[in-house]
């Protein structure tokens, strides 16, 4: 039986001017399939390859698969159904299957748009997908797929949705297939070396507003960090990988098991061959400011900080429970360590005003990290602050929900102004970086990574391509009245998907009248869903995930 995997060809003028990414989740499925003995496995990479439809569908009639799957976020989910519209076209027989957290939430709404689509798999995708296949390979398939937890699919014209699938337990025996992957055109541009994306941790104990991979993995589990860093010697000797970003969350959450990483890193000599960076939160850093400089021995050079809002209103709206004052000491604290950091500010809310734009580069340029990033905010539709301001969602277009576009219009400036409010940050922060830091300030690697990222800007400024400037015809402050956003206002949500946030919606107000019920300190629910007080705050709490497993 012959399984082909696509990527889906979408590029959003964001985190891909840093270079070309691998696509993890292509080897840790055919991983799982390779153990559970599938060998007629062949993957096309349309994105990193830029490969057009004519070149997809004549490569999918001359492999004649049995199974054409890919997977899907949120701004590419028209490409995704796309490329399964065109393997009906061409391989009418092959079962087609869509994967990713944005299906996995909102298969009513891709079940509505792409009726061809014969099966989403919703959720953690390893085990599903073995189960999927069996029931193919073993002729057991369409007949019994009601019998498959982890299902979405049409029957006739009824949605249906088996029961969700439990999630990996055993998360040590998840052995990815990175040879599945062309190594050589995944390139991190800002040190010119080959990039991959391992996974240690899946899942968030913390719940923040405008977040959803927290719903997608629902518990939080951690791998045998030595597992791990066998892993990372494989990308490094086999694919010479000289870069990697690990894939989770949040990697600090368990600081045991992250020191123990760290020191198996330093026992193997690996640190000399690779540099890694991660994404965490500035409660940690805190928390860790004795272990800083252990981490940089161990390779970690690049540490990404949800600072998220220079605004305390802001902070306390994404349930960051952070204060401004944190974030400052946790630049401080790494620049001390000698890892650069990378501040991200979510910015573009209902609530936005040219004051508060300014304020968060004011703040970017007090606090001096290496890099900045101020992201738009995308309201994904399974997000519990995307509940609460649903009511001022304009945008159903999802191939732009891509951090970049401006989905949501500030009722103090338009899009327009919002854009070029933000360009003005990043020309002025980058700028000034570019003229008075990165040539100047620090020796060896410090220096060659912070001018490598300024290529990559540099070089996606050319292009046209950073933030999709060239889509927007937004050329510099003179052109922000000729700004168009073009978005396809003819996109809505089906019926269906509208009927399952309802009653999403009423089961969250159901479950908050019965907790007031039991605690007067509960805050009623806002309309259309659950309050701030009904979800678990990121870095709320004071207990640490020291052995959580």
């Amino acid at each position: 039986m012959r399984i082909v995997f696509l990527h889906p060809n979408y590029k959003s003028g964001g985190a891909e001017i840093a270079g070309n990414w691998p696509p993890a989740w292509v080897a840790y499925l055919t991983g799982a399939l390779r153990v559970a003995g599938y060998d007629d496995i062949v993957f096309i990479d349309a994105m990193t390859n830029n490969l057009s439809e004519d070149v997809v569908r004549a490569q999918l009639k001359q492999l004649r698969p049995d199974v054409v799957a890919t997977t899907s976020i949120t701004p590419s989910i028209y490409a995704a159904e796309r490329l399964l519209e065109i393997a009906r076209e061409e391989v009418p027989n092959a079962v087609r299957v869509l994967g990713g957290i944005h299906a996995t939430f909102m298969f009513k709404q891709v079940l509505s748009e792409a009726p061809w689509i014969d099966v989403i798999v919703r959720g953690e995708g390893e085990e599903i997908i073995v189960e999927l296949m069996n029931a193919i390979r073993d002729k057991r398939w369409p007949e019994n797929r009601r019998d498959i937890k982890g299902l979405a699919f049409l029957d006739g014209d009824e949605i249906v949705a088996t029961a969700a699938a439990p999630t990996i337990k055993n998360v040590d025996a998840i052995k990815p297939d990175w040879d599945i992957l062309e190594w050589e055109k995944y390139i991190y541009i800002p040190l010119n070396c080959r990039v991959a994306i391992p996974n240690m941790a899946r899942g968030c104990p913390f719940t923040c507003s405008f977040c959803s991979q927290w719903k997608f993995w629902r518990d939080y589990r951690i791998r045998d960090p030595k597992l791990v860093v066998d892993e990372i010697e494989e990308l490094v000797n086999k694919h010479q990988v000289g870069f990697f970003i690990l894939a989770d969350e949040e990697p600090t959450i368990n600081r045991k098991k992250f020191i123990a990483f760290c020191q198996e890193l330093i026992d193997r000599g690996l640190p000399d061959k690779v540099k890694w960076g991660i994404n965490t939160r500035v409660t940690d850093i805190l928390r860790d400011e004795e272990y800083l400089a252990f981490y940089r021995k161990a390779g970690l050079v690049h540490i990404s900080l949800g600072t998220e809002a220079a605004a305390q209103l802001k902070l306390d709206q994404f349930n960051k429970e952070t204060r401004v004052e944190d974030n400052k000491r946790a630049i401080q604290l790494l620049r001390e360590a000698d890892i650069l950091t990378e501040a991200q500010f979510i910015v573009g809310l209902d609530n936005e005003t040219p004051e508060t734009l300014e304020e968060t580069f004011q703040m970017a340029w007090d606090w001096q990290p290496d890099l900045a990033n101020w992201a738009m905010y995308t309201p994904w539709p399974f997000t519990p602050l995307f509940q609460e301001l649903h009511n001022k969602v304009e945008v159903f277009d999802y191939s732009r929900y891509n951090f970049v576009n401006p989905i949501m219009k500030p009722a103090a400036m338009d899009r327009a102004e919002l854009l070029d409010r933000v360009m003005n940050n990043y020309r002025r922060f980058y700028m000034r970086k570019a003229l008075f830091h990165y040539p100047w300030r620090g020796t060896g690697f410090r220096r060659r990574y912070l001018l490598g990222c300024l290529k990559a800007f540099l070089k996606a400024g050319v292009g046209r391509t950073f933030y999709d400037l060239g889509k927007n015809n937004y050329w510099g402050p003179q052109s922000k009245d000729k700004v168009k956003f073009e978005f396809d206002m003819d996109r809505r949500p089906a019926q269906a998907q509208i009927d399952d946030w309802v009653s999403n919606a009423d089961k969250a107000a159901q479950a908050a009248a019965k907790r007031q019920s039991k605690d007067n300190s509960f805050k009623m629910p806002t309309e259309g869903g659950a309050s701030a007080a009904d979800v678990r705050v990121c870095g709320g709490g004071d207990q640490q995930l020291e052995d959580a497993r």
